[in-house]
């Protein structure tokens, strides 16, 4: 998701009936990203607009994406498809209320405004329950996000359709799962400790820095997302204060460079990254410096046995180099990859991706029953 607004989040007061201090990952934490929900989706907007012909007979097969309107990789991957006649629809978390659709359970058919469609491969990316523009605290709320979560889920977990990163391994893929699978295939991790008391916690013994065991943004109101970014462990500050929540507490290493590998299918990309702290991808991105960068043979071998491993066929790996060790951080499931080719002026993963999903939809198509319709 490219487009942000910034303005400082009112972050560092107390909250709650009993006046709390501020958690720690919440102080000094001042980015904020309005995300928005207009379409720029090239297929929808030809197909809302009467621009393409619909062909009567079949259901037309199609890429099923659940994502959010901002997402615009998935933009960029309507526009391709369609240069190649593969028709993709979206269900997007921000804008799904009062869309009109039914998913037939005994069939991999779906009716999507006034189109017949068979999802040939379905690809979950962001579409977060939070996202839904209604009101969780309220009755109404509550129900809408709970009847979307349920048929996102399922949706994302059919059998009887293909998947892009499997929901049912990735939505279990936390970061301590990912630490434990890492180290499984030779790749060196930071020790880690699990806690609510981080100034009791030194793994490692030295330097150390506090990060979120959940996602980095927060989106307590729908389509307002705050970052939860890794902050240095302050020993004197934090003596014996406890979290309402765990955190990681992750040995701090003093790395040669840092990279970020995206895996799509069994190709490796990799971007040397070079910025100051880990908040600046989010907070001062255009200072962040990213360049193409050769990756070793063996480290790609990691990185998709790994994939293998996990099910992902698209994936963003965030590593650093430290000596002659490759030491692992943690894996993106959804990741998103414009933005570093946007600065290291190149578009060999879009390429990729677009590629990816191309053969796989021609290769299932071909497989499935004849005469489907085409657009």
């Amino acid at each position: 998701m490219d487009s942000a607004e910034g303005r400082p989040a009112d972050l560092g007061k107390p909250f709650g009936p009993s006046l709390r201090p501020t958690p720690m990952l919440l102080q000094g934490q001042d980015y904020f990203f309005r995300s928005p929900d207009t379409s720029l989706d090239f297929q929808e907007r030809m197909f809302q607009a009467n621009l393409v012909a619909d062909e009567p007979g079949d259901p037309v097969p199609c890429v099923l994406v659940l994502a959010r309107a901002a997402d615009m990789e998935m933009n960029e991957l309507s526009l391709a498809l369609a240069e190649h006649d593969i028709r993709m629809v979206r269900i997007d978390a921000d804008r799904c209320q009062d869309l009109a659709l039914t998913i037939y359970t005994d069939t991999p058919l779906i009716e999507f405004q006034h189109w017949l469609l068979r999802p040939l491969l379905v690809w979950r990316r962001h579409f977060d329950i939070t996202a839904l523009p209604v009101d969780p605290t309220t009755v109404h709320g509550a129900y809408v996000r709970e009847q979307w979560h349920a048929v996102a889920n399922w949706l994302a977990c059919r059998d009887d359709w293909e998947q892009v990163n499997s929901v049912r391994i990735s939505e279990h893929l936390d970061r301590l799962t990912q630490l434990q699978g890492a180290a499984s295939v030779g790749l060196r991790v930071p020790r880690t400790a699990v806690t609510t008391m981080p100034g009791r916690s030194r793994p490692g013994g030295g330097r150390c820095i506090v990060k979120t065991a959940g996602h980095h943004l927060l989106e307590p109101e729908p389509g307002a997302l705050r970052g939860l970014f890794p902050q240095p462990l302050d020993i004197r500050r934090t003596v014996e204060a406890r979290e309402p929540a765990p955190v990681l507490v992750q040995q701090y290493l003093d790395a040669d460079q840092e990279l970020r590998v995206f895996v799509v299918g069994d190709r490796a990309i990799g971007y040397r990254v070079q910025k100051l702290d880990p908040a600046q991808l989010w907070v001062d991105p255009e200072s962040v410096v990213v360049e193409p960068a050769e990756l070793p043979a063996d480290l790609v071998e990691q990185l998709l046995e790994l994939c293998r491993q996990w099910r992902l066929d698209v994936a963003g790996f965030d590593l650093l180099g430290v000596g002659d060790d490759w030491v692992f951080l943690e894996v993106n499931v959804n990741c998103d990859w414009r933005w570093f080719e946007h600065r290291a002026n190149c578009t060999e993963v879009s390429t990729a991706v677009h590629a990816w999903v191309r053969n796989r939809f021609e290769t299932l198509s071909a497989s499935a029953p004849g005469g489907w319709g085409c657009w």
